[in-house]
């Protein structure tokens, strides 16, 4: 909602008098810390946007039919954006270097990890530790499955305590700490001593993985956030073409570019610190990332008093529970399967639940209203639809090409390019949000039967056979295979990211309660934990002979995953309407946070 819609002022003013027996003053509303927002009906309402167009809510008519478009978005959304791909750059800039670290033996003459004079530029390869290639596999995957356990904490501490940009802050500041120590296991006189390098390693490899797992959980809600309009309204466009701005369309719109900006800063730091590595040395591969890490806190301090920004509720996640525990009353079972059946098919359930319904039999600790109910049950459908969500071809094309991939068929995403189709075209051409997830699936899998076919002509074509790798560390030979053979791995799994990925922030930010929004993007980001232990389960795998196995299961477990997750979710996408429309609710938390602490 617009904070300078007055009418809308008004009606927030008047709830708060009818509950309080307060005067109305609409000079002293501040419903930017409100949660109380009024149902939206489907009519219109007479507010102005800036722009001297009235806003009028779509009917259910118009909603089936009107061609949606994203509105107009905030500058602030371009700041967060930016800090993004610092964070990024910084990620995979030190990650990008993390396999040739851990994996190759230092080089001739090199004292730290860079290749040195008199060798073979074009075949030899940086490294330090030379603990072998199940080593590095073994570690790297650790690491992306801590960074990503990490944001449930995060999302508790920002949803519950500090709020979503206190929170940022304080895990940049414990992420400086882990890149840190990390700089300091790469330099020469640590370097030299492989035992004690590794351990400073790790340490900073958990410390970083902490900080990064709190950033993540908040910075992406924080973008959605700045968008102020949480409802549809209609818009007659210049060719006087009536449309609605709709808000799924535009937070569909910020995710784009904030994963741009995602793809980038990976791109440009996994490029650079390659070089880095290879002939200054791992020290300055750590180094820059860091300083690049720098730059977050300054822009979002010189930003602070621009952001919209949502305060924390207190005890959010005692009451989510204390609700479910309700409404479970009675049907309690050892079969878990069972539990989870009534929340997704029966409405009764959470009906018999809400206040309205309890009356003055309502538990003290049900400080909030019906909405609230529906908010709550809508973030759990959401939950499980990420419950199908891991990104195993992402892991295993990190471990073929020893670094994540950055680039992404960006302008293919149905809401930016050819693909885009208006509401009114026949429903199964209509790309929701879950089918664009069960599409990137489908590719995903593609991806790694093309990774499957690439291994295999490696092995055939090459002088070793399926001792691919002692040829090229022993031997210094390579298979003569075209990079743009194997690049078609690398855009079947960036489209594969555009269609999930992508997708999954938008539905986690749309799906969730108003001040649940960074738990439910960290469970999202916690499918990637899972499927880094996936991914352990097969590092015996991860080495010659047995790389065509190691991609081939892949893919049969992404296209398992593909028809699972339709068969599971596809009826969620009729209610995507009523689901993104539900009216927005109250939630009374601690008196004194009415103010996020920056």
């Amino acid at each position: 909602m617009n904070a300078s819609d007055p009418v809308d002022q008004a009606e927030v003013a008047k709830s708060k008098a009818i509950s309080h027996d307060v005067a109305v003053d609409e000079k002293h509303i501040d419903e930017k810390h409100d949660l109380s927002i009024e149902p939206a009906p489907l009519v219109g309402y007479g507010a102005h946007d800036g722009e001297d167009d009235l806003k009028i809510i779509p009917t259910e008519e118009e909603l089936a039919t009107l061609r949606r478009v994203a509105g107009k978005l905030p500058w602030t959304t371009f700041t967060v954006a930016f800090v993004e791909l610092c964070e990024r750059f910084s990620y995979y800039g030190t990650t990008a270097v993390f396999v040739n670290f851990i994996q190759r033996p230092l080089p001739a003459n090199s004292v730290t990890g860079a290749l040195a004079a008199g060798a073979d530029f074009n075949n030899d390869v940086p490294g330090a530790l030379g603990m072998g290639q199940r080593a590095s596999t073994g570690l790297t995957l650790f690491n992306q499955f801590w960074s990503y356990i990490m944001p449930l904490v995060g999302a508790f501490v920002a949803d519950q305590y500090w709020g979503r940009f206190r929170t940022i802050f304080a895990s940049i500041a414990v992420a400086l700490v882990g890149h840190t120590i990390l700089i300091v296991s790469a330099i020469p006189a640590v370097i030299s001593h492989p035992g004690g390098s590794i351990a400073c390693f790790s340490i900073g490899l958990v410390i970083m993985g902490i900080g990064t797992g709190g950033f993540k959980s908040n910075i992406s809600p924080l973008i959605a956030e700045q968008y102020p309009d949480e409802r549809p309204y209609i818009k007659t466009l210049p060719s006087g073409e009536r449309v609605i701005v709709d808000h799924a369309s535009t937070v569909a719109r910020i995710y784009l570019y904030f994963y741009l900006m995602i793809n980038i800063g990976s791109l440009l730091g996994q490029i650079s610190m390659v070089y880095a590595e290879r002939y200054v040395g791992f020290w300055l591969s750590y180094l820059l990332p860091t300083i690049m890490f720098c730059l977050c806190p300054m822009v979002l301090f010189a930003c602070r008093n621009k952001y919209n920004l949502i305060p924390p509720t207190g005890s959010v996640y005692t009451q989510a529970f204390r609700l479910w525990s309700l409404a479970m009353k009675g049907r309690w079972t050892l079969n878990p399967i069972a539990w989870f059946k009534p929340t997704d098919n029966d409405q009764e359930f959470w009906n018999h639940v809400k206040p309205s319904r309890l009356g003055d039999s309502k538990p003290a600790w049900m400080t909030f209203d019906d909405e609230w109910v529906d908010e709550v049950r809508r973030g759990l459908k959401a939950c499980k639809v990420f419950l199908c969500g891991n990104d195993e071809p992402r892991w295993c094309t990190q471990r073929h090409y020893q670094q994540p991939q950055p680039t992404r068929a960006h302008h293919l995403h149905p809401d930016n390019g050819p693909l885009r189709l208006p509401r009114s075209q026949k429903n199964w051409l209509q790309l929701y949000p879950l089918r664009r997830i069960t599409a990137g699936f489908f590719v995903a899998g593609c991806s790694m039967i093309a990774a499957t076919v690439t291994q295999h002509y490696i092995y055939k074509k090459g002088p070793c056979g399926k001792d691919a790798n002692y040829c090229l560390e022993v031997r210094g030979e390579h298979t003569d295979i075209s990079v743009w053979v194997q690049a078609l791995t690398y855009i079947l799994g960036g489209i594969s990211e555009i269609f999930a990925s992508v997708t999954s922030l938008e539905y986690a930010f749309t799906k969730a309660p108003r001040n649940m929004r960074s738990l439910v993007q960290a469970v999202a980001l916690f499918m990637n934990a899972i499927s880094s232990a996936i991914g352990q389960a097969l590092v015996g795998l991860s080495e010659d002979p047995l790389l065509e196995w190691n991609y081939g299961i892949t893919a049969i477990l992404a296209y398992v995953g593909c028809v699972g997750f339709w068969l599971t979710n596809y009826k969620l996408d009729a209610e995507e309407d009523r689901l993104n429309m539900l009216p927005q609710s109250h939630f009374e938390g601690r008196v004194d946070g009415d103010e996020e602490r920056r």
